[in-house]
């Protein structure tokens, strides 16, 4: 017998979806699972995207002490855990918008978030290019920063 339409759109659409959280090994089992196991694990992967996190590059230690500087500086109310999420990524966003961030404080470590980042780098030890792309030298420089952090 062969899977129906909506079938086949609910575990492309979980597929997408996992592979789009990181989560590849639920994608993977997707195309074979029934339309309600398909369902519950597209229900379940959609609970994850707040959990994901961008330390780009820092240690967990070093993220802590980012957040850490974050909550005294840039009102980030969130726990200290090393992980830098929504939360850790809006406190930086407001803390960027002394270094060209003019987009919302959405807590998306994207390139005009990097691109306000790579500007306060700038004024440290970064040389790379403005562009938005959190590369190796971004992360180097991050990292860097953020050691040098009083907190």
């Amino acid at each position: 017998m062969r899977p129906s339409v909506m079938t086949r759109s609910m575990v492309s659409a979980t597929a997408v979806v996992g592979l789009a959280i990181g989560t590849l090994a639920g994608a993977g089992t997707s195309f074979a699972a029934s339309a309600p196991a398909a369902q519950a694990q597209a229900v379940s992967a959609g609970s994850f995207g707040a959990l994901a996190t961008n330390n780009l590059g820092l240690t967990e230690e070093q993220a802590e002490h980012l957040q850490r500087w974050l909550a005294i500086h840039y009102e980030y109310k969130s726990s200290i855990d090393g992980l830098l999420g929504t939360e850790s990524w809006k406190a930086m966003q407001r803390h960027l918008r002394g270094f060209g961030y003019r987009g919302s404080i959405d807590g998306i470590a994207g390139p005009n978030t990097i691109t306000a980042l790579q500007r306060l780098l700038s004024l440290y030890s970064y040389t790379g290019p403005i562009d938005g792309i959190a590369g190796p030298g971004t992360r180097a420089a991050f990292a860097k920063y953020v050691d040098n952090l009083d907190a």
